[in-house]
């Protein structure tokens, strides 16, 4: 049986960081599509679900990337993957800050990263993370470049929508007001894709 004061504490810091919106019917719907029930998780998987609220709580595990309608913590199927990639929950940050060179920009992801906000990938693990901010800059400055519109630059620019694309799931109307507006897939897919046709 969950206790409903560490759980109760979880959701009042999960609307702390993203804001107090609520969750249409659409939006439950896609959760329950692309996430899972942090409950049904930990009971798959041997954990007491209580004591990986307390690691979220303290800073040692991501918070949920959605709160459900009905309450439900709604999680990555993986959550757990990083950590016991880093040997637990207590060498994780280590590990984790290890994969950048820049430990301000490593220290900006972590705490992204414990925020539960990485909705914006399939999978999150550092090389994705990395990826993706690598994609973005590059769709982003894509319109500067010297050869711009010509064909070759056409093609050279879907490639990097198209992986983009594989790396993002597609978002939900919940993100845009937790967010305060277009997310990544809206500015570097849906509408790169609709002001640059690739060619017939």
């Amino acid at each position: 049986m969950s206790d409903p004061e560490v759980k109760a504490r979880l959701a009042a810091r999960f609307r702390e960081v993203n804001g107090d919106h609520p969750m249409t019917a659409d939006d439950d719907a896609y959760v329950t599509a692309w996430f899972t029930d942090l409950e049904a998780l930990c009971r798959a998987t041997g954990r007491d679900a209580d004591q990986v609220r307390r690691l979220m709580l303290a800073g040692r595990l991501p918070l949920p990337g959605y709160l459900r309608s009905d309450g439900a913590e709604m999680v990555p199927s993986d959550l757990f993957g990083l950590a016991e990639q880093a040997g637990g929950p207590d060498a994780l940050e280590g590990w984790f800050l290890a994969h950048w060179d820049d430990q301000t920009t490593a220290r900006e992801e972590w705490a992204a990263y414990l925020d539960g906000q990485y909705v914006c990938l399939r999978s999150v693990t550092p090389r994705n993370i990395q990826c993706k901010d690598a994609l973005v800059t590059a769709i982003e400055a894509a319109p500067t470049e010297p050869d711009a519109g010509t064909p070759a630059w056409r093609r050279r620019l879907h490639a990097l929508v198209d992986e983009l694309d594989a790396l993002e799931p597609p978002f939900t109307a919940y993100d845009r007001l937790r967010f305060a507006g277009p997310v990544s897939r809206d500015r570097c897919v849906d509408a790169v894709r609709a002001r640059h046709p690739r060619d017939a």
